[in-house]
């Protein structure tokens, strides 16, 4: 606070103090720089003015340990912004293996959230207090930014790919949740609010609120309705490769290359089969692009997932 205004917006993530930190950091750097830069330009255009026409100044031959001194101080310090500010941007982008997924459609001009258990919130998403919440996005048409300033985050969100963020939020609440990308003529109005709740009270909204199928649940219903289940036999055995425990593990080509079955390859293969071809089967599998919304690719992903989480408790003695 400074005359009462509040400078920073309020820390309400476990990562917000540390973006914080660099920020204050590079800012005292920079003006500290800036004031001795000054100052010495003052002090010199003083000290050593033309005092008559006839003054010669005298040669300067240089200094060795000055300009020693002038390259390994800012060499030092430009290696500390660049050591402190990677480790903050893979901090922020390696989210906890036990986060809490939530998958997010951007829309002209909403926010879409889908949680594992089938609830839906249009601008509005419930987080428990204490706990990671890993969020997945994609966008139906222009590129938008989910950013949450109180958190200190911001991840563009792009049509035809998936971005994630995460965050872990330090105080119960609500937050300001908006479109930081210029999305279209109604741009301002993209908003929405991140409502976070004691962990019983979560458990009590959880309850009361309605909810649907699974978003697995959902997935599966996507996947018979378009006749996956014809060509993808758990067995392995049909004309397409078995989805049974392939999320996150690695996918050898047609081409000798090897892919990691994540989010993106997943999607990709779904919409665009054609693109990376699995070895060892043919070019059989007709695009599903402008057939299914982007929610319903995400319920089909939940539902791969689960087959994989399914393969890990069958594995299990």
């Amino acid at each position: 606070m400074l005359f009462g205004l509040r400078l920073f917006p309020e820390q309400a993530s476990t990562m917000a103090g540390q973006v914080d930190a660099l920020l204050l950091f590079l800012l005292a750097v920079s003006l500290f720089f800036i004031g001795l830069i000054f100052l010495t330009v003052i002090v010199f255009a003083i000290r050593y003015r033309r005092r008559s026409e006839a003054e010669r100044p005298q040669p300067i031959h240089g200094s060795l340990p000055l300009e020693l001194l002038w390259t390994i101080i800012p060499l030092g310090l430009a290696l500390v912004m660049f050591g402190w500010g990677a480790w903050l941007y893979f901090a922020l982008n390696r989210p906890p293996a036990d986060a809490m997924e939530v998958f997010v459609v951007a829309k002209q001009w909403m926010w879409k959230f889908q949680h594992p258990s089938g609830m839906r919130e249009i601008n509005e998403l419930h987080v428990p207090l204490g706990r990671p919440v890993k969020v997945t996005m994609t966008s139906e048409d222009a590129i938008h930014s989910f950013g949450v300033s109180d958190f200190r985050i911001k991840m563009d969100v792009v049509p035809g790919r998936y971005t994630t963020a995460w965050f872990e939020a330090t105080k119960p609440g609500e937050y300001r949740l908006g479109c930081a990308e210029y999305c279209g003529t109604e741009h301002a109005k993209m908003v929405g609010r991140v409502v976070v709740m004691r962990p019983e009270a979560y458990e009590a909204w959880l309850r009361g609120a309605p909810t649907g199928i699974s978003l697995a649940a959902a997935g599966e219903k996507v996947f018979q309705q378009n006749g996956c289940a014809a060509c993808h036999l758990s067995a392995g055995a049909g004309p397409g490769p078995s989805l049974a425990g392939i999320f996150g593990k690695p996918v050898k080509l047609a081409t000798g290359q090897t892919v990691t079955a994540d989010d993106a390859y997943l999607r990709e293969s779904i919409l665009d089969p054609q693109a990376k071809l699995v070895a060892g089967y043919p070019p059989i599998m007709p695009s599903l692009k402008g057939m299914l919304g982007e929610e319903q690719v995400t319920q089909l992903l939940a539902y791969i997932k689960s087959l994989a989480a399914d393969q890990k408790a069958k594995a299990a003695p």
